[in-house]
């Protein structure tokens, strides 16, 4: 093996190492107290409702802070509509249509909703979007609207 091909294999290695890296990259969590609890208020699982819904967010165990506070054991709320929960050891993304993002520090969110079946569940954040370990997250329900 020539000097040349093996700082190609050299460089090569390092790049593939490198990309191992990005992809396996761990994002540093914040721990949730035990016992910590979200669910959603209202509506309730099988409801039947007109648009607009108000979504009433409940949460026991930790506080409600805006994203971006560094505050001890609080977060922000994320609503999922109508899709599988996000991966939970990643950033809840703000540019998917279905994950909305309430990092005001809202409690409750006021939905257009198409008539039809919805799934709605939420997903409590960290000060950066991620979420806790271990998730704080709602049961997942299902509401009609006609």
């Amino acid at each position: 093996m020539t000097m040349s091909t093996r700082i190609v294999l050299a460089s090569y290695s390092i790049v593939v190492m490198c990309g191992l890296a990005i992809v396996n990259q761990s994002y540093a969590q914040t721990d949730a107290p035990e016992g910590t609890k979200a669910y959603i208020i209202s509506p309730k699982n099988g409801d039947v409702l007109t648009s607009p819904v108000v979504v009433r967010f409940g949460l026991m165990g930790m506080g409600v802070a805006p994203a971006g506070i560094d505050y001890p054991d609080t977060g922000h709320h994320h609503l999922v509509l109508d899709a599988e929960l996000p991966p939970l050891n990643e950033y809840i993304v703000t540019d998917h249509p279905n994950y909305l993002h309430y990092g005001l520090g809202q409690t409750e969110a006021v939905l257009d909703l198409e008539p039809g079946e919805h799934t709605l569940q939420m997903l409590l954040g960290d000060m950066d979007h991620l979420p806790h370990i271990p998730p704080v997250m709602s049961e997942r329900i299902s509401i009609t609207v006609k």
